[in-house]
């Protein structure tokens, strides 16, 4: 019988344990903190907004140039204005980065660029004049056919190609040829 007390009593202390938090209030607080800077680090990553500065004293033709050569549309120079409309610094010069835009557009559209775009597995922007696209159209094509032959020539060689195991694809099984199925 005082053995059962001793057993009772042990249990009560038990239960008078288990009610204190198993987590402090450090730990939670360190905890919400991380999330925080994850979260804003996020938003600082995936956000490119203009300072008041950038929007004022930026070379707009070279913004434009940059932008050219990595095939932009002329609708990007709405990105820049939002921005800096946000910061609430003056509009961005659009006709300086028309100019550079142009400027670096005669590089983004030759046959050369067409077909590298293609060769490293990117996509083509369809921001090119029309005179002479169908040239463009056969250099990229021709990049994008050695890109992913390439692809499956890789893949093949690997020591498990018919899907014994994950790939890069990120399940089961091989796509050959770029294709889904």
């Amino acid at each position: 019988m005082n053995n059962l007390i001793k057993r009772n009593s042990s249990s009560a202390n038990f239960t008078q344990k288990s009610r204190t938090p198993i987590i402090s209030k450090s730990s939670v607080a360190l905890t919400l903190i991380g999330v925080a800077l994850f979260t804003l680090s996020g938003c600082a990553t995936t956000q490119k907004s203009l300072t008041p500065q950038q929007c004022q004293s930026s070379n707009w033709q070279e913004v434009g140039y940059a932008d050219g050569i990595n095939g932009r549309s002329g609708d990007y120079f709405g990105h820049y204005a939002n921005s800096c409309a946000s910061a609430g610094a003056p509009m961005p010069n659009r006709i300086q980065w028309e100019q550079g835009r142009q400027l670096g557009l005669k590089k983004y559209c030759t046959e050369l660029n067409a077909y590298k775009r293609g060769r490293e597995g990117y996509d083509w922007q369809p921001v090119c004049p029309l005179e002479g696209i169908e040239k463009l159209e056969e250099a990229y094509a021709q990049g994008r056919y050695y890109h992913i032959r390439q692809r499956d020539l890789d893949h093949l060689r690997s020591p498990y190609p018919f899907g014994y195991g994950l790939g890069r694809y990120g399940g089961y099984g091989y796509r050959p040829f770029g294709y889904g199925w």
